[in-house]
């Protein structure tokens, strides 16, 4: 029996558990060989993972399982993703979907982001989880990399409200090198239909000598779909097989950023400390909107927040923003408040 999660399109069965080793198949059926059971459960900021646009200032559970449809040469979490699951049995989170939302709830989060790993490599789990977490009123949201089926991308775009999503490259030089997949095909056809079905951010991860001259190009692809989705460009620190590798030059990405600038609205860069280029400007006016801080490597924080219902208070612009602004710390039941 094949998978039918990702475009690896994976033989399974009772001892084949395919690219991810997270699917079995028995009796003519899919089945997770660790449902419900998670690598990491903790508490962030939405800035900082990052979702710049969605429910700004707001509180996120973060969650993640095991493995991956990906062998990124230089993941930074590799150490999860790369490794086999079966090791990290001893260390795995037992949570039934009861157990994770009343703990969101105690733990005063707003949404339940699955940020660690690909969320198809888990998505029986997650479907389940989804529909607890809809009844609780807590909208979800992940990080994926898009080499998903088409079957398993409506799948992602039913159970996450907002999407983030990986795009590493441009080219199927690059993701055969550096991914370890034949062909950025899916993906681009991907980040498509997520983007006519959700709100979608997607994130660049640059690696200078190795994607930085493709920066144009995916501006432009992303353009032609959405002016509006908001880009994430990461000084992407190599970690993994790459760690020996130079950091990339602050000052060189941002010059090959002019383009993209000139085609998207809303262009971020960040992963380093003290970045100017994460706030959200108005692109009619040029007021400071959104502002916020850059401690780097995850640590983005909402500083100050400027829109008056969305919208630009110097000319009325609207800002696409999903949800609105919400306090860190408070919540009155299923509903925050400013």
């Amino acid at each position: 029996m094949r998978c039918t999660y990702c475009e690896w399109n994976c033989e399974l069965d009772e001892s084949k558990f395919g690219v991810c080793r997270m699917y079995y198949a028995q009796d003519g059926r899919i089945k997770e060989r660790f449902p419900h059971r998670w690598s990491s459960c903790s508490v962030s900021r939405i800035e900082s993972l990052p979702f710049y646009h969605v429910w700004p200032g707001s509180r996120s559970m973060t969650i993640g399982t095991f493995g991956c449809n990906f062998m990124c040469r230089y993941c930074s979490n590799g150490f999860i993703a790369r490794q086999d699951p079966v090791e990290w049995q001893d260390r795995m989170f037992d949570l039934n979907p009861d157990e994770m939302i009343r703990m969101a709830h105690k733990l005063r989060c707003h949404n339940i982001v699955f940020n660690v790993n690909e969320p198809t490599v888990s998505m029986p789990s997650l479907l389940e989880l989804h529909e607890h977490a809809r009844k609780a009123d807590m909208p979800m949201g992940c990080f994926t990399n898009g080499y998903t089926t088409r079957e398993a991308t409506d799948e992602l775009a039913r159970v996450f409200t907002f999407v983030n999503v990986g795009l590493k490259g441009f080219s199927d030089e690059f993701y055969q090198e550096y991914i370890g997949i034949r062909s950025i095909e899916p993906i681009l056809r991907n980040v498509e239909t997520l983007a006519r079905a959700c709100h979608v951010e997607v994130i660049t991860p640059v690696i200078q000598g190795a994607n930085d001259h493709e920066i144009d190009d995916i501006a432009r692809f992303l353009a032609d779909i959405d002016p509006e989705i908001p880009w994430h460009v990461f000084r992407l620190l190599p970690e993994h097989e790459m760690k020996g590798s130079s950091y990339p030059s602050i000052e060189g990405i941002n010059r090959l950023l002019h383009y993209a600038r000139t085609r998207l609205k809303y262009v971020y860069f960040h992963n380093f400390v003290g970045s100017d280029w994460v706030n959200t400007i108005c692109p009619q006016c040029g007021m400071h909107l959104i502002e916020r801080f850059s401690l780097g490597c995850g640590g983005d924080r909402l500083d100050a927040f400027h829109c008056t219902d969305n919208r630009c208070p110097c000319c009325g612009q609207e800002i696409r923003i999903l949800g609105e602004r919400l306090a860190w710390k408070n919540r009155g039941g299923a509903q925050w408040h400013r």
